[in-house]
């Protein structure tokens, strides 16, 4: 399933939340870890388990960035238990904070509750859907495939190189033997212009 809620807050005043699924207390318990969260503007990184679930919390500056993520899928799949680990849904925490950030700016310190909700929710589910089904959303795999590229044509062009070493040495090898039959057709030029001069000069 994924990321099933987002929640944006600052301290215990929610400004923005949204649920993909109808059927759970997602924002009860949500409230419930807001209580938890020591007061203060110190980042952190968290996450609490309920039920089948796990909500990881993410504060900075003051801002708080929670989601809920469906454990039980996790633990029934080990590709996607990498997911419900935190990686991911910690990325997507990362994205939503600076999404809101740079929506609202200042506005954020003195907002009301769920002033920023009728536009921010669609943001969220968005990113909710993005996170939780695109393959591109995990940055960790996707360097690992982009390392796996980069490695693979460093490989092509070292066997290219060495394929090309081995040209290059036999082609010292045959300028070698070039050079070699060179000197030797000089010695016998030179042998043959004494033989030819001592012929001249016994005919003279």
């Amino acid at each position: 399933m994924g990321i099933l809620y987002g929640m944006v807050a600052r301290g215990l005043v929610v400004l923005a939340e949204f649920s993909s699924v109808a059927q759970t207390n997602a924002n009860t318990i949500a409230r419930q870890i807001l209580d938890k969260i020591p007061r203060g503007n110190e980042d952190s990184n968290s996450s609490y388990s309920h039920d089948r679930y796990i909500f990881h919390v993410k504060r900075t500056d003051g801002l708080i960035v929670l989601c809920m993520a469906d454990d039980a899928t996790g633990r029934e799949c080990n590709d996607r238990l990498k997911f419900y680990a935190g990686r991911i849904p910690f990325e997507f925490l990362e994205d939503i904070h600076q999404r809101f950030v740079k929506t609202y700016g200042r506005a954020i310190h003195t907002a009301s509750p769920y002033a920023m909700n009728e536009d921010f929710s669609r943001i969220l589910s968005q990113q909710m859907d993005h996170y939780s089904n695109d393959p591109n959303a995990d940055r960790l795999n996707r360097l690992q495939g982009e390392m796996s590229h980069v490695r693979t044509v460093m490989i092509d062009n070292i066997d290219k190189v060495l394929q090309r070493g081995d040209r290059l040495a036999l082609l010292v090898e045959k300028t070698s033997t070039l050079q070699g039959n060179t000197i030797r057709f000089r010695r016998q030029t030179q042998r043959f212009r004494k033989a030819q001069w001592w012929r001249d000069f016994k005919l003279k």
